[in-house]
């Protein structure tokens, strides 16, 4: 990867509160970069530190190769986009647009060209004498992107900018956001505390929580290979279990599971026998059926009921009670009524998943499971109690 743009050891404080704690990271020249985490994890102060709108106590800023972190906010080839969009209330689209050209004294007609290619860009030639007031969400923060972009910054960052848009018009942004990006081709430095967002658009995301990068890589590869329970239980929800290794047989290792079942899991750690290792398993990696199913040598496979159904058009999740654990299953509708039979509320069903969807973590802690999705309790106690149910 090209490092364009590099965090070096940032490290910084607001009095007692340590906000960002060491970090680095390496960022690609014409990607989109996504730092992921929840509130209060130092993903904004990051930003800001880029954007030249806070100093870190200790550490480098680094951008196409030359130090920037001592650098006024205005000398910098980066600019950024708020999640208020920070428009000028009293100007039209144009003129908010052409707002950086005209601090920056280039020509009238240059402006002029300019704005029109902009306008063009977001599909708001038709809007360009309407004043900022009388946009909608969407359209506003489509300005704001415009308006950053024409001064032609080296980075483009951009902090929690669907934040305030309703889901449908944060989904069709998304889809214009990267478009851009394509059109633009330059690099993106996106800040988001949600999940969707940032996999759905990034090239590489970085997992941040208490001031320290959890995990970064490939959207694919944090989701499929968490390296903790933070990242695992943060990016999407998973079912997580103690472990201990009971047999190792080539990559392959025997794990026995307290109050659950033995069971093969690939061993990419290298973990030796008798190591305490802890599992996490997506819900979409588990199989959910009535009948059993057949057998084989790296399919794991257990009895269980269903404590509760949820169904959300894509998908319907199940939570099924094996032994001690509640275990949460995700299945995709390939065709509704027409696949098999119904699973229903209190149904005795198999769940099985094969070795290699288990996924052994590096780090775990106990308070991470806090994050997870979990049933109603008080909606499954009332369940399972309603009279007349058979």
């Amino acid at each position: 990867m090209n490092e364009f743009l590099i965090f070096e050891g940032i490290s910084k404080s607001f009095g007692d509160l340590k906000v960002l704690d060491n970090v680095s990271l390496s960022i690609g020249k014409g990607e989109i970069f996504s730092i992921l985490g929840p509130s209060g994890c130092g993903k904004t102060t990051l930003l800001r530190i880029c954007a030249g709108f806070e100093t870190p106590d200790s550490g480098r800023v680094i951008l196409n190769g030359k130090e920037i972190t001592d650098q006024g906010s205005n000398k910098r080839q980066v600019n950024t986009v708020f999640q208020n969009y920070a428009l000028f209330p009293h100007m039209t689209v144009r003129e908010n647009i052409s707002f950086g050209l005209q601090m920056a004294k280039v020509a009238k007609n240059q402006i002029s060209r300019e704005v029109d290619k902009f306008l063009d860009l977001i599909q708001m030639t038709d809007q360009a004498d309407k004043k900022a007031t009388k946009l909608s969400g969407g359209q506003m923060q489509r300005v704001a992107i415009a308006r950053a972009l024409i001064n032609k910054p080296q980075v483009l960052l951009l902090d929690e900018p669907l934040a305030a848009l309703d889901l449908k018009l944060r989904q069709r942004m998304l889809v214009e956001l990267d478009w851009i990006h394509d059109e633009v081709g330059i690099t993106f430095l996106y800040v988001t505390h949600d999940q969707g967002e940032a996999m759905s658009i990034s090239d590489h995301i970085a997992i941040m929580n208490m001031g320290k990068i959890e995990q970064h890589g490939t959207p694919a590869a944090v989701y499929e290979a968490p390296s903790n329970s933070f990242v695992a239980a943060f990016i999407g929800d998973t079912n997580f279990f103690e472990t201990e290794i009971t047999k190792n047989d080539g990559s392959y290792s025997y794990l026995h599971i307290e109050e659950f079942t033995d069971i093969m899991v690939y061993n990419d750690k290298n973990f030796h026998e008798g190591s305490k290792v802890y599992l996490s398993i997506r819900p979409e990696k588990f199989n959910i059926t009535l009948d059993k199913p057949e057998e084989h040598r790296r399919i794991n496979m257990i009895r269980g009921v269903v404590e509760d159904i949820i169904y959300l058009g894509t998908h319907t999740t199940y939570w099924v009670r094996a032994n001690e654990y509640l275990i949460q299953i995700r299945k995709s509708h390939d065709r509704f009524l027409l696949d098999q039979k119904i699973i229903e509320h209190g149904n005795d069903v198999w769940i099985s998943w094969h070795a290699d969807n288990c996924y052994m973590l590096d780090r775990y802690n106990v308070k991470d499971e806090s994050l997870l999705t979990l049933p109603d309790a008080d909606a499954m106690e009332s369940e399972s109690s309603a009279p007349g149910e058979e």
